[in-house]
Parts: structure tokens; sequence; C-alpha cells
């Protein structure tokens, strides 16, 4: 189940992390040109979506974070991942289907295991 978390968090980790990067040298993200439907929570309130690399950057290495801590069994780690898993909520679709798995995985890690 660890390793399952363990894996689940760098993907999300290392596609934000790339993302932002990728956004702010080329100017777009990875994959089509046009955003995914996540962009139109940000254009309807006015926000160029394109400006979010350093969002993406600090949200890629917050997931970085939560696997340190589920990798040195700190105790702040399952509140943590639960709070940063509702936060990626809004990154359709890939962000909100993985930050799900999180909230799953943990509240079952949590009961099977004490964490």
């Amino acid at each position: 189940m660890k390793t399952l978390l363990t894996i689940t968090g760098l993907i999300n980790a290392i596609y934000m992390l790339a993302d932002g990067v990728f956004v702010i040298i080329n100017g777009k993200y990875i994959g089509p040109e046009k955003p995914g439907p996540w962009s139109k929570i940000f254009t309807s309130l006015n926000i160029d979506v394109f400006k979010l690399g350093p969002m993406f950057i600090i949200f890629g290495l917050l997931w970085f974070l939560f696997v340190y801590g589920l990798l040195t069994s700190q105790n702040w780690t399952y509140w943590y991942g639960i709070t940063l898993s509702i936060a990626t909520l809004w990154y359709l679709p890939i962000g909100t289907f993985i930050s799900i798995g999180v909230i799953v995985l943990l509240l079952v890690y949590r009961n099977k295991f004490g964490i």
C-alpha cells in the first residue's frame, strides 16, 4: 500500500513539476495546444492559464514533500496528503483522478496500518 501511494504521489509530483517548467519555457502545456478541462476554472476568473507555471511547480514540489513524508514515515503525512489531494482536485482530469486515488489509499492505509 505504501509503495502504491509513493508511486501515485511521484506521478503527480513529476507531472505537475514538468508541466510547470514546460509552460514557462514553451508557453504551452505538455500535450494538446489547448489545456485540459481544468483551465476553464481559471479562464472563468479571467486568469491567463499560461502564466500558471510557477503554481504547477509549487504543487509538484508539495507532492514531492508528500512522498518524502511517506518514505520517512512522518506523522504529518496522512493529513498533509489528504489536504494536498483536496487542493489538487481542480486539476481535471489527471490531478483529480490521482488525488481521489490518494485520498482513498490514505483512508485504507490509515485504517489498516494506523498511520
